[in-house]
């Protein structure tokens, strides 16, 4: 008799934890009512310490947990990293039969995978970053101005290699797969720089991954050596390949700069006691489209459709953070970072339109498709 009550009993929590979420949220018998989330990345993870780091920091946030206390996760959300790309369909059609209040990709490579899988799973909610070109009404796509903060990176640049006595000095990109979005990031970049120094010569390489730093500082480590004074990186993981060589660089007494992306990088590019090679970052508040599906969800007005995020609405901005970023470059980015968040100041963010505007070089390797 002992033995059927405890089999009862074991049938009884099984049971118990089929039905701990209905329509996303969680029921766990603590009156915890709050939507659930998984977040599904590429390979380069939540410890990208860019992208995906910023998606999950919001994530926790929203709970309430942090990076060192994620009490909540394996049950209200979870993160799952896709190796490859063949695995992006499957994930995300096994999440979607699991339930989940929201099914969170991040980046534009998930794009096709979305929209085939949400077509099929018309009740769950899916949020996609970096996408605005979507069909499906489940599909809530996040887009930002990313040629705003990256103005304020290259003004940041420029101004300071001014301040430095820096002769005609140059100045380079980084780019993971190219696309619209880094597109953005680069053409806001040139823009900034050229608006304090007019000609101003542009390199840009496009490493056609996320998680290969190795390429970035092989790169960056050739710009340095041929006199470049700065090199923006926004590549996910691999521009982490970028910092490593500034940060050599800097420590060998070299005056060269990085330029974080997504999160505020400074930390990671200290190389000696309050000494960053990270000269500044531009911030995308990756973290806040997390934090506003799950806050829809709460209060059960969940929409899919398309979120632009701009410097008007604190979605971009730049990091003050290192100490040896000058005041007076801070000022005179402050002064034009109000002009745009007021609108007076326009940064295109198409190729094809600054190149035709005389804003960019040609040769790039930046495309807009």
């Amino acid at each position: 008799m002992k033995k059927l009550v405890l089999v009862c009993a074991a049938l009884f929590a099984v049971a118990l934890s089929g039905c701990a979420k209905k329509d996303g949220k969680q029921s766990l018998g603590s009156g915890d009512s709050r939507p659930t989330i998984r977040l599904v990345t590429d390979a380069t993870g939540i410890d990208d310490k860019s992208f995906n780091a910023a998606a999950w920091r919001g994530i926790l946030a929203f709970y309430g947990d942090t990076l060192e206390n994620t009490s909540g996760r394996g049950t209200l959300y979870d993160v799952v990293t896709c190796q490859t790309q063949d695995q992006y369909i499957p994930t995300l059609k096994q999440l979607s039969d699991e339930g989940y209040g929201i099914i969170c990709a991040t980046g534009f490579t998930f794009a096709d995978a979305i929209e085939e899988v949400a077509a099929e799973y018309p009740n769950q909610n899916y949020v996609i970053i970096d996408v605005d070109w979507l069909s499906g009404s489940n599909i809530k796509q996040f887009v930002f101005r990313e040629e705003e903060g990256s103005y304020l990176v290259g003004l940041a640049a420029a101004y300071q290699a001014k301040n430095d006595g820096v002769a005609n000095p140059k100045f380079g990109f980084i780019g993971g797969v190219p696309g619209a979005t880094i597109t953005k990031f680069e053409m806001g970049y040139i823009q900034g720089l050229r608006e304090v120094i007019p000609g101003a010569e542009i390199v840009d390489y496009y490493a056609n991954d996320w998680g290969k730093p190795e390429l970035a500082k092989t790169q960056a480590k050739a710009w340095y050596d041929n006199g470049v004074y700065a090199i923006f990186s926004a590549a996910g993981g691999t521009g982490n390949g970028t910092i490593a060589q500034a940060k050599e660089m800097r420590l060998a007494g070299k005056n060269v700069w990085a330029i974080g992306v997504d999160s505020d990088q400074y930390e990671d590019g200290i190389y000696a006691d309050g000494q960053s090679a990270v000269l500044t970052s531009m911030i995308k508040r990756v973290e806040s489209c997390a934090t506003i599906a799950l806050n829809e969800m709460l209060y059960d007005s969940f929409a899919g459709g398309v979120t632009s995020l701009s410097l008007k609405d604190n979605g971009v901005d730049y990091s003050v953070m290192n100490s040896a970023l000058n005041q007076s470059v801070v000022a005179s980015v402050d002064k034009i970072r109000k002009s745009i968040a007021d609108g007076n100041v326009k940064i295109v963010g198409t190729y094809k339109d600054a190149l035709a505007e005389g804003l960019v070089p040609a040769g790039l390797g930046a495309i807009d498709d």
